[in-house]
């Protein structure tokens, strides 16, 4: 920790944490350490917003060689009826509800390593806290140097810090000595800052991009690299970030492997690539058959995952799986580039017949007629599922008929929606993500009533 100490000490006195004055930052790393002082290897859970706060009390926890557990402070009371159910830690700092302020302390044993344990799930599903250790964040880091080819990482972020994409971008800057500066995307929404971002890498979210893109898009167009991942992104979306000559680059990973695990770099993407690029270095994917089987170049199946990064499995029960089944379907092609199809789950089987909706939606946004457009499967008798559109329309003589009239020149019959419903808006989380659970409910009220739009 002496080692660990000094790193800090050094990172600060430099200036490396932008916007926060070194003597009044490190007070508060000591004030937090002295609430640690009084447990062995204390596990803490932390549920602070603000960022000077929130890494004061990640770095005392990491320096009095303790665990954390990162809270969300947007849970509502159905997660946090979970997560009080699922762990009972010496310490909780930050803002928390009632259903945690009333736990009696459980008297655990101290975990035999540090752990950084980062929340999954939430609204989506179970809350469920992956487990990662210094050694797995740091060849997350490590892979993103080698890959990038970069020495000191420097770091924008809007992105909250109790996500991973966050906290590794935190992470990324303090382990290479890089500049890291956290701007609150309320006000970046207002007033962007005026320096220079050159050397600086930033991490967005499909619904962040836009917005920057239609109101700020000279401000972006300076930064080194600019991340896009969380959700997928709709082509439209893209080719407006081409247009734009900004140095974009999607990227796929997730809580388990510490962020990312394959990014498609700007020169890349500027020259019309798609999918999600090429593997890190620390990383090793194979695609493989429901049978176990790895399958070979441009076949789509399962993605599995061997890293350095990997999880060390999800609370309580803490081990090394040797591999990780994303749940996301995709294929490589010959030079080990990666593009994702959706998640397993959303794989729709009709008539025998895989689709993947991720393809079908391409289609049909490459028409120019919709804004937005889910397809999904819903059962049917004759069927087993059928393929199904939402989609919001450009113009309001817009058709499930006439979009159906070019889709087919374009895919096979069994893969064309057989029923279109439109929307004003696809429910969507602030990341972009679709809420398909609200929307399957909204579509099954809809077939009762009409049976949509039926080709």
């Amino acid at each position: 920790m002496d080692n660990f100490r000094k790193e800090l000490q050094t990172w600060l006195e430099q200036g490396k944490f932008i916007g926060q004055e070194y003597s009044t930052f490190y007070e508060q790393i000591i004030c937090y350490e002295n609430q640690c002082s009084q447990y062995l290897k204390p596990q803490v859970l932390l549920v602070e917003e603000k960022p000077e706060r929130f890494l004061a009390a990640f770095l005392a926890i990491l320096l009095n060689q303790g665990s954390v557990f990162l809270g969300n402070p947007h849970w509502q009371q159905q997660e946090w009826q979970q997560v009080a159910a699922l762990i009972h830690p010496d310490l909780i700092w930050g803002k928390i509800p009632p259903v945690f302020s009333e736990l009696t302390k459980a008297n655990l044993s101290p975990f035999s390593d540090a752990y950084v344990f980062i929340p999954t799930g939430g609204t989506s599903g179970q809350i469920k806290f992956v487990a990662h250790t210094w050694q797995t964040l740091t060849a997350s880091v490590q892979g993103f140097q080698q890959y990038f080819n970069v020495k000191n990482i420097n770091s924008f972020c809007i992105l909250p810090l109790y996500h991973v994409s966050g906290l590794m971008q935190f992470l990324r800057s303090f382990m290479t000595q890089g500049n890291f500066q956290f701007y609150s995307y309320a006000q970046l929404k207002l007033t962007p800052p005026s320096e220079d971002y050159r050397d600086f890498f930033l991490s967005l979210v499909p619904t962040q991009l836009q917005f920057l893109l239609d109101h700020f898009p000279q401000w972006l167009a300076p930064f080194k690299t600019i991340f896009l991942g969380g959700a997928p992104a709709w082509p439209t979306l893209l080719e407006q970030a081409r247009q734009a000559n900004i140095n974009l680059a999607p990227t796929y990973g997730m809580s388990e492997t510490a962020a990312q695990i394959a990014t498609l770099k700007a020169i890349d993407f500027k020259q019309g690539c798609s999918g999600v690029g090429q593997i890190l270095p620390h990383v090793k994917v194979s695609i493989m058959d429901e049978q176990g089987l790895v399958l070979d170049c441009h076949q789509v199946g399962k993605i599995n995952i061997q890293s350095s990064s990997l999880f060390l499995g999800y609370y309580p029960k803490l081990h090394c799986p040797p591999s990780f089944s994303s749940g996301d379907l995709g294929y490589v092609n010959e030079e080990g580039y990666l593009w994702i199809m959706g998640r397993q789950n959303q794989r729709i089987i009709t008539g025998g017949e895989k689709v993947f909706p991720a393809e079908v939606e391409a289609a049909i946004l490459a028409s120019k007629q919709v804004k937005d457009v889910v397809v999904l499967g819903l059962p049917d008798r004759y069927w087993g599922e059928i393929v199904v559109a939402v989609y919001v329309p450009h113009l309001t003589e817009c058709s499930g008929s006439s979009l159906e009239t070019i889709l087919k020149t374009k895919l096979s019959p069994y893969k064309c929606p057989k029923a279109w419903f439109t929307r004003p808006e696809i429910p969507r989380s602030p990341s972009g993500k679709v809420n398909y659970a609200q929307l399957q409910k909204q579509l099954e009220e809809d077939r009762k009533e009409s049976q949509g739009d039926r080709i």
